[in-house]
């Protein structure tokens, strides 16, 4: 079974300002405040239930208009045609919405931020394609005014006989889902979504790259004045510089498809550097719950990267990323405390643990509590529910994987009384989590072995295994 990990989808999006001041940087347009436009439906910004919409290039947005004092409001776009037209035609200032620069001039592009390609998905039992002309005779859905539509009927020229299939009715990962159950036999989609698609749908393949990787980049609209554009530029350099938009891609996009060395080898650092100065926090907090040291290690690396002064535009904050009433429940007077915030980051996941049914076995049972800590107890109840309707083994994680994302879905949650969930960006957590663990548990097993001496079957000692575990080490020293 393929380790999910990733992504997902998503944090909060602050909201909308009244003021009717023209903001910082910009001509004065018309009464109304600076308009971001977005779009709800890729792995980049999906709607996040009350109060708007979230995801990565939100909350990196949102950043940079705090730090220019700038109040906005955002709007919606149905696709990145109605996008690009809201941009042209003046109704929004600027797009945050995992765009490429496009062939219009009047509509100017940021500094790139993240790359992106459209993929050919394909199930994993299709014969994979070498060139385009292969499509040839084959039909291909895609989003209807997609950037993926765009390039599949850019290529027509040279493949005049593939059939493009064009939908407004569903999403990227809905037609992933279809090519998964063999409904439809492909699609092309982002990159971003294939990534995050690929963990929910293990028998999907990257059948086809189509086209370069494209830059990822703000767009910003006619009105907008140069000089505000070069602090957009300016802020996205300082947080390319400054690590900080790596630790944002990582938070919301985890390690997609699998962990790539670089993954590894940054996890590995921050165990030799950042980990030895909380371990006896961890060890403390094992023996006040008896809960596994590394498993709240992990699971504060993943809320925080074990940095006790994270901050998030939720509101949650500290090492564990508490939320105020959980704070203030455990007794937390100052939530960047690490050691006051791995207390109680560890009471909470043992109150968790403690609330599951007694039908919920391990490892699941710590599986679900940790989606529980992301998203929620109730929601976590809700989504059981769902899948006791839907006859799934609800006491399964592997199941219970497949019914999170479900609380998502408009015609699951209105009818829930813990209403709309993030379930997806859960699921990722807690995948992510388990790898983290697995990488952890290996790191400390081998420096077990290194520091002690081996027996030899005749009964004498060895030098310490270097050599044995050349291999396994370089991971961890490089």
């Amino acid at each position: 079974m393929r380790i999910f990990v990733i992504f997902s989808l998503l944090l909060f999006l602050a909201g909308c300002g009244n003021d009717t001041r023209a903001p910082f940087g910009m001509k004065p347009i018309g009464k109304r405040d600076f308009t971001i436009v977005t779009r709800v439906g890729s792995s980049a910004h999906s709607d996040a239930g009350v109060g708007g919409t979230s995801g990565f290039d939100l909350e990196l947005v949102v950043r940079f208009m705090k730090e220019q004092g700038i109040e906005h409001r955002i709007v919606v776009a149905a696709s990145d045609a109605d996008l690009w037209s809201r941009l042209t035609n003046g109704e929004a200032d600027m797009a945050a919405a995992w765009q490429s620069p496009g062939n219009d001039a009047g509509i100017r592009s940021g500094l790139p931020y993240a790359m992106n390609q459209s993929v050919l998905v394909m199930h994993e039992a299709s014969l994979p394609l070498a060139v385009i002309n292969q499509l040839a005779r084959k039909t291909v859905h895609v989003v209807s005014g997609s950037q993926q539509e765009a390039a599949l009927l850019g290529i027509k020229a040279a493949v005049p006989d593939v059939v493009v299939s064009p939908t407004r009715k569903q999403s990227e990962f809905d037609l992933m889902e279809s090519v998964a159950e063999r409904r439809i036999d492909a699609a092309l989609v982002s990159s971003a979504e294939y990534d995050v698609g690929n963990n929910y749908y293990p028998e999907l393949q990257n059948a086809l790259p189509v086209g370069d990787e494209q830059p990822i980049a703000w767009l910003f609209g006619p009105k907008v004045e140069p000089d505000f554009i070069a602090k957009a530029n300016a802020f996205i350099t300082r947080m390319q510089s400054s690590g900080e938009l790596d630790r944002l891609k990582d938070r919301y996009f985890g390690h997609t498809a699998r962990l790539t060395p670089t993954h590894s080898v940054r996890f590995i650092e921050s165990i030799r550097t950042l980990l030895p100065k909380y371990r006896d926090l961890f060890e403390s907090a094992q023996a006040a719950t008896g809960i596994d040291w590394r498993l709240l290690a992990v699971l504060a690396y993943q809320e925080s990267q074990w940095n006790p002064l994270a901050t998030s535009t939720t509101g949650v904050r500290g090492m564990m990323m508490l939320t105020e009433d959980t704070a203030d429940e455990r007794g937390v007077s100052n939530r960047l405390d690490a050691a006051q915030s791995i207390r109680a980051g560890a009471e909470y996941l043992s109150n968790l643990l403690d609330a599951l049914p007694s039908d919920v076995s391990e490892p699941d049972r710590t599986w679900m509590a940790l989606a529980a800590y992301n998203l929620g107890l109730g929601h976590l109840k809700a989504a059981r529910h769902i899948a006791k309707t839907q006859n799934v083994d609800a006491s399964s994680w592997y199941e219970m994987k497949k019914v999170l994302p479900l609380l998502a879905k408009e015609q699951y949650y209105k009818r829930l009384k813990s209403g709309k969930g993030r379930g997806g960006e859960a699921v990722i957590m807690v995948e992510n989590i388990r790898m983290f663990l697995d990488i952890l548990k290996r790191h400390e097993n081998l420096a077990r072995v290194l520091a002690s001496t081996a027996e030899t079957r005749t009964g004498g000692t060895s030098p310490p295994l270097q050599s044995a575990y050349k291999q396994e080490l370089s991971a961890f020293t490089r």
